[in-house]
């Protein structure tokens, strides 16, 4: 296989300098790429490949940019020519109806998509012209990282990518050609976008992945729609039980850092009532208690289990700061600490303390930043699209990539019958683990959670529940 065809798809996005605007939809399909060589010409590169100076240069806009030249090294989208679209066309199947509801349903009559290339559609926002923009080109360019990966095992993968912004109309992007060819798309972001892309799915017997969060309960009613994304309501009650099942012979100490702008107080409540319902006795404290009063809320004949009712680090350094203080009083005391995501936030600056108070944190993500798969994603992402991965939780490359990953490869093994329950897939993710289960009626949603146990002897372990 030649260079060229391996990074194929995944230097697309390196290539993505963003010329689309906030409003356009275009689709970004490219025939391949071609690595310009020295003394090559537009000219001749445009006649090497049967195509007009003006179709190579739509193609590469910045071609426009006053002062542009062909560097060696380069690399440039190789469109398809006026020819090779007519012949498409003609081939094609009708273009979508205005409304996509009402055209019949054709996903009876689509071929195994274990014998071919997997068709693959992005609709998310693919600019730069906010965050969402960037966040989401990393995402997509993770996506195609994780391409030019399978690829490199045997699988074909073929992708067509639309810029959707907040402000786009998405039937008119659901009226591209491509559209209704997809397996498998990855969107929408924003959640006045689902109804129309679910209809849409829906009637093409398409695959649709929901990869953040959204509104709405779209997933209850189309069994073609796999939700990543959890309520903060389900997760609430999945960690509640979880923690019940953890810690039933510890002592819980809930402690109030007098947090007004904290919506953590929903876990604790919630977890307090059902502490309640049990019968099992707990303490409360406030951070700004005396030192005397502070140490009475903990017990001397059981390990005790600190929760806070807000995510923030002032008031985790306060709380670490007075748990010092006790321990060195009275070292015998048994003490674990329960958190919250934001905390994976704070490891570098509290990572020997969440080891020494024996810290759960639950969450929907780990990126084990010691992990050679994950070392390998950043590395590769730096090298082919000369940037960082952005310091956000989650990684969004990251992102793409698990998820990419873990639906092409469950299509090629196992066809459009693929549904992501556990163990379906023989990808494990290395950030985002995935395990759907159907929603009575309607779609797939993700269920799988994550407690984050810094231990006593310095070792971080990923329990699954």
């Amino acid at each position: 296989m030649t260079m060229k065809k391996l990074v194929k798809y995944a230097l697309l996005a390196l290539m993505l300098w963003l010329p689309l605007g906030a409003g356009a939809q275009e689709g970004v399909t490219w025939k391949e790429m071609h690595k310009v060589q020295k003394k090559e010409t537009i000219f001749g590169i445009a006649r090497d490949y049967g195509l007009t100076v003006e179709e190579l240069i739509k193609a590469n806009p910045e071609m426009n940019t006053p002062g542009y030249e062909l560097k060696k090294g380069d690399f440039i989208f190789i469109p398809f020519s006026a020819a090779e679209k007519a012949s498409k066309q003609q081939a094609a199947t009708p273009a979508v109806a205005a409304t996509p509801a009402a055209t019949p349903a054709v996903a009876s009559g689509k071929d195994d998509v274990r014998k071919r290339a997997i068709r693959v559609g992005v609709m998310l926002p693919l600019h730069d012209v906010d965050g969402d923009g960037r966040r989401m080109v990393e995402y997509y360019r993770g996506l195609l990282l994780a391409v030019d990966s399978l690829k490199k095992h045997g699988i074909s993968v073929d992708v067509s990518a639309w810029n959707v912004p907040i402000d786009a109309d998405i039937r008119q992007t659901l009226l591209e050609k491509q559209a209704p060819k997809c397996d498998i798309i990855f969107g929408p972001l924003y959640t006045k976008q689902m109804k129309p892309l679910s209809d849409f799915v829906r009637t093409y017997g398409i695959k649709l992945v929901i990869p953040f969060s959204i509104s709405g309960n779209d997933v209850a009613q189309n069994p073609n729609i796999y939700q990543v994304y959890q309520s903060p309501t389900e997760l609430n009650q999945a960690t509640i039980d979880e923690f019940l099942k953890r810690f039933p012979t510890s002592h819980p100490v809930f402690i109030d850092c007098n947090d007004s702008t904290s919506q953590k107080g929903v876990f604790t409540m919630g977890l307090r009532k059902q502490l309640d319902a049990r019968g099992t006795k707990y303490n409360l404290t406030n951070l700004r208690s005396a030192d005397e009063a502070f140490a009475k809320a903990f017990s001397r004949t059981q390990p005790n289990v600190v929760i806070l009712n807000t995510g923030r680090s002032p008031e985790l350094n306060s709380v670490l700061a007075r748990l010092n203080a006790l321990v060195a009083r009275e070292p015998g005391i048994g003490i674990s600490l329960f958190g919250y995501t934001d905390w994976l936030m704070y490891t570098h600056v509290y990572q020997d303390l969440f080891y020494k108070y024996d810290t759960y944190i639950p969450t929907t993500f780990y990126r084990d930043a010691q992990s050679a798969k994950v070392r390998r994603v950043e590395s590769l992402y730096k090298k082919w699209f000369n940037a960082d991965v952005q310091y956000a939780l989650p990684r969004f490359a990251i992102t793409g990539f698990d998820q990419a990953y873990f639906f092409l490869l469950g299509l090629h093994e196992k066809g459009m019958a693929f549904n992501g329950t556990k163990g379906e897939s023989k990808y494990q993710p290395i950030q985002t683990p995935l395990n759907f289960k159907r929603v009575q009626g309607g779609g797939m949603k993700n269920v799988q959670r994550m407690l984050i146990h810094y231990t006593f002897n310095h070792q971080v372990v990923a329990i699954n529940y």
